[in-house]
């Protein structure tokens, strides 16, 4: 069975300044064509397509040192998020100063390939760190992307043959703040990278060493990622069915907990877990874990004993008053995640 798959490699050091100057140009015909939409917009009340805006760019590309396919992917994706936020006109990209844009290089299907051991794009050689055997896989979209540090990286869409697990078992999973993840197995993801080097951050903020600040951020995003990969394989290996909690990060980023519930990293984790349970033939779904925490997983009822509210939040081991089970907070949660799950697989799922 065959999936679809973004591959990131980083690129040498060595082609920035050629990525910089191409990025300066993407930005430039980024503007121009947002420049011209709104203008459309104001002055016919027309809203210009991708089609529309192709001939306007049309023979540019040579002397900006683009690849003609690369002015149609900027049009494409400009029409694409001008629909998605709804606006006439979208914020400019800019090329320098204190809040300027990442650098963005958007490549077509067919427009790079692996050729001697290097990435081929608009008759440019781009050496990259190849930790994924990229000679294997046949390219389709692309882009060149920068990140806060400036380094450069290439990110490509393959189709990979995937293989389905062999696990049987199922696993309910739990989110929370002082532990990112807790599975019904007792297990789980503890997080707070953030919380760990926060120390090492505010020197570094203090002292106004920007280049340091960074590369403090990019180590804890680092971690984080690493952590979570790490983490939902293994579920994905030993499981047949993953049910996690639908408690919404969006929600509680503009409550006190913002800080925690983003150094948590939930959104990361579900989108993990969803396309590498799709890959592997894994039975993936949110369940709505309202009273979770407080119904007893032995007997399923919620008794007075159970944590409640927010003054219950530091009780993290319980005893449930009416069957005399002991609870962990977390896990006990996990299991009851686990045991909805198994009722709305038995049920049955409706397809819309």
């Amino acid at each position: 069975m065959q999936k679809t798959k973004t591959l990131k490699v980083r690129v040498k050091d060595k082609h920035a300044k050629q990525l910089n100057q191409m990025a300066r140009s993407v930005n430039f015909v980024w503007n121009y064509i947002n420049e011209l939409s709104s203008r459309s917009i104001k002055e016919r009340g027309q809203f210009l397509s991708a089609y529309d805006l192709h001939p306007y760019t049309k023979g540019a590309g040579k002397e900006l040192g683009l690849h003609s396919q690369t002015l149609q992917c900027v049009a494409s994706e400009y029409v694409i998020r001008r629909k998605q936020f709804k606006k006439a006109r979208l914020n400019w990209r800019k090329s320098g100063g204190v809040r300027r844009s990442l650098g963005w290089v958007p490549v077509n299907t067919g427009a790079a390939k692996w050729k001697n051991g290097q990435v081929l794009h608009n008759g440019c050689f781009f050496s990259v760190w190849d930790s994924f055997g990229l000679s294997q896989y046949k390219f389709r979209s692309a882009s060149f992307n920068e990140d806060a540090r400036g380094r450069w990286y290439f990110n490509v869409v393959v189709s990979v043959e995937t293989e389905k697990s062999a696990g049987k078992a199922s696993v309910g999973i739990d989110l929370g703040c002082k532990e990112s993840a807790t599975d019904s197995n007792g297990e789980g993801v503890k997080g707070r990278e953030y919380r760990k080097l926060e120390a090492k951050l505010g020197i570094a903020q203090r002292a106004r060493n920007k280049r340091r600040v960074k590369a403090v951020h990019a180590k804890i995003r680092n971690r984080r990622q690493d952590t979570l990969h790490k983490y939902s394989r293994k579920l994905v290996n030993e499981n047949a069915a993953i049910f996690v909690g639908n408690v919404s990060s969006q929600a509680l980023t503009k409550t006190k907990m913002a800080k925690s519930v983003l150094d948590a990293g939930w959104g990361s984790l579900k989108t993990m877990l969803e396309y590498k349970c799709d890959h592997a033939g894994v039975a993936f779904e949110e369940i709505n874990e309202v009273y979770s925490t407080q119904t007893c997983s032995c007997c399923g009822t919620i008794p007075d004993s159970s944590p409640k509210g927010r003054t219950g939040l530091r009780k993290r081991e319980w005893t449930c008053s009416e069957c005399g089970a002991e609870h962990h907070r977390d896990i006990n949660a996990a299991k009851n995640i686990l045991a909805a799950g198994h009722r709305r697989l038995a049920v049955g799922i409706l397809v819309l």
